[in-house]
C-alpha cells in the first residue's frame, strides 16, 4: 500500500522553509520525494528556489509533473540566485494539460520546434530571460486559448519590442523597467481584451494593431509617446485610470468614450488639466472622478495653465455624481478647476477633497474658499478630509 503522501495531487517545494543553511538537504529532499511520488495526475507543482539553493536540475524536477499531466505549474527563483534557472525544452511541448503557468527569474532556451500549450489559460512571466523577440512571439502563438497574461520585464531580458498577438486574450498586464531606456515599445493585437493594465516609463511607443471592442477597464501609467492612438482604442471602457506624461494633439478631440463612468486621473504631469477637460468633453456618461497625484513632480512650484472651456461638458450637466480630489493643494489653478466642476455639475452628490498640506490653518482656508464657491447641485455635500466635518 502506497504511503498516503505519495498520492497527494499537489506538490509544493519552498527553499525558504530551510533556514538552517543545509542547501544539499533541500535538494536531496526534492529529488527523493519526486522519485517516490506515485499520483497519476498532478493538479499543482510548485518549486521556489532561494538565494542559496545551489545548482538544481529544473528539468529533473519538472519531468514528473509533465508526465502526470500537471494543471498548475509554478517555478520561482530568487532574483539574487547566482546559478541561472534554465528551463527544460520539454516544458514547451509536453504540458498539454497545463492550465496555469507562473515563471520567475528563469531562462528560456531557444527551440527549433513549435511551442505548444494547448490548454494554457493563465500565463505569468516575471523577470524572465528570452532568446529574443521571435521566441516571445512563438511562445504566445503556442497558447491558442490563453486568456490572462501578465509580463514583468527586467534588464537584460533580450527583448526589444513586446508583441502581444493573442486573439483569445481577455486580461493583459505589463510592467516595463524604468532604470534604462532601451525597450522600444509594445504592440497589441487582442480583439477579445477586456482588461488592460500597463506601467511603462521607458519613453517607447505603444501600437494597437486592431480594435478592442470588448475592453471595459484600463489602467495606464506611461511615459510613452503618441498615446492618442492607444486612448482611441479604449472607447468602450467603463473604468479608466490614467497617468500620462504626454500632450494630446487635435486628433484626440474626435474620440468619444461613450461608456465611461469612472475616471481616475493622476495630476503629477503638467498636461493633466488639458487632458481632464478633453476627457470630460469626450465622456457623456461619466459619473465618478478621482484626481490624485500618485508620483512626485520634478518641480513642485510649477503648475499647468488653466483655461476654462467655453462650453460645459455634457457629463457635468447630466451625469457626474461623485468627485474626489486627493493631494489637493489649493493653488490658483487647482481652485479654478475645482470651482468650475462644483459650479457646473448639476447632479453632483458628493465632492471630497484630501488636502496635501498638513497645516491646519492652511487647510481651513482652503475649506472656506471651496465652501463659498457656487454649486449647481442643490444636494451636493462638500467634504474636506482631515479634522473637519462635512459642510
Amino acid at each position: 500500500m502506497a504511503v498516503l503522501w505519495t498520492m497527494v495531487p499537489k506538490l509544493e517545494y519552498d527553499h525558504n522553509m530551510y533556514q538552517d543553511g543545509e542547501d544539499g538537504r533541500f535538494l536531496r529532499f526534492v529529488y527523493s520525494s519526486l522519485l517516490l511520488h506515485e499520483a497519476p495526475v498532478l493538479e499543482k507543482f510548485s518549486l521556489k528556489l532561494g538565494q542559496k539553493s545551489g545548482a538544481i536540475d529544473i528539468g529533473a524536477c519538472v519531468k514528473p509533473a509533465i508526465n502526470r499531466c500537471v494543471r498548475q505549474l509554478n517555478i520561482e527563483i530568487d532574483t539574487y540566485t547566482e546559478t541561472p534557472g534554465i528551463l527544460p525544452r520539454s516544458l514547451y511541448t509536453g504540458c498539454r494539460m497545463l492550465v496555469t503557468l507562473t515563471l520567475q527569474n528563469a531562462v528560456f532556451l531557444d527551440v527549433s520546434s513549435s511551442v505548444s500549450f494547448p490548454s494554457l489559460k493563465t500565463l505569468t512571466l516575471l523577470s524572465m530571460k528570452y532568446p529574443g523577440d521571435e521566441f516571445f512571439c512563438k511562445l504566445l502563438s503556442g497558447c491558442p486559448v490563453l486568456e490572462d497574461l501578465f509580463v514583468r520585464q527586467c534588464q537584460g531580458d533580450n527583448l526589444a519590442v513586446l508583441v502581444f498577438r493573442v486573439p483569445s486574450l481577455k486580461v493583459l498586464g505589463v510592467r516595463k523597467p524604468s532604470s534604462e531606456v532601451y525597450h522600444q515599445g509594445l504592440m497589441i493585437d487582442a480583439p477579445s481584451l477586456e482588461f488592460l493594465d500597463i506601467v511603462d516609463y521607458t519613453n517607447g511607443f505603444c501600437v494597437i494593431e486592431n480594435s478592442m471592442p470588448k475592453i471595459a477597464e484600463a489602467h495606464l501609467d506611461m511615459t510613452c509617446s503618441h498615446t492618442q492612438q492607444l486612448l482611441g482604442s479604449l472607447t468602450s471602457v467603463v473604468q479608466l485610470s490614467l497617468c500620462l506624461t504626454t500632450s494630446m494633439d487635435a486628433d484626440f478631440d474626435g474620440t468619444i468614450f461613450s461608456q465611461l463612468e469612472q475616471l481616475k486621473l493622476c495630476t503629477c504631469d503638467a498636461v493633466w488639466m488639458d487632458l481632464l477637460m478633453r476627457l470630460l468633453k469626450a465622456s457623456p456618461k461619466l459619473r465618478f472622478i478621482v484626481l490624485e497625484q500618485r508620483h512626485c513632480t520634478e518641480t513642485e512650484d510649477s503648475l499647468p495653465c488653466w483655461n476654462e472651456p467655453s462650453h460645459v461638458p455634457e457629463c457635468l450637466l447630466s451625469s457626474l455624481e461623485y468627485f474626489d480630489w486627493r493631494q489637493y493643494g489649493g493653488r490658483k489653478e487647482e481652485k479654478e478647476v475645482a470651482t468650475f466642476i462644483l459650479r457646473n455639475s448639476a447632479r453632483l452628490g458628493w465632492a471630497t477633497f484630501y488636502p496635501k498640506s498638513t497645516d491646519p490653518t492652511e487647510n481651513l482656508q482652503m475649506l472656506m474658499e471651496l465652501s463659498m464657491s457656487p454649486r449647481s447641485s442643490s444636494i451636493c455635500k462638500l467634504q474636506f478630509h482631515g479634522n473637519y466635518n462635512p459642510v
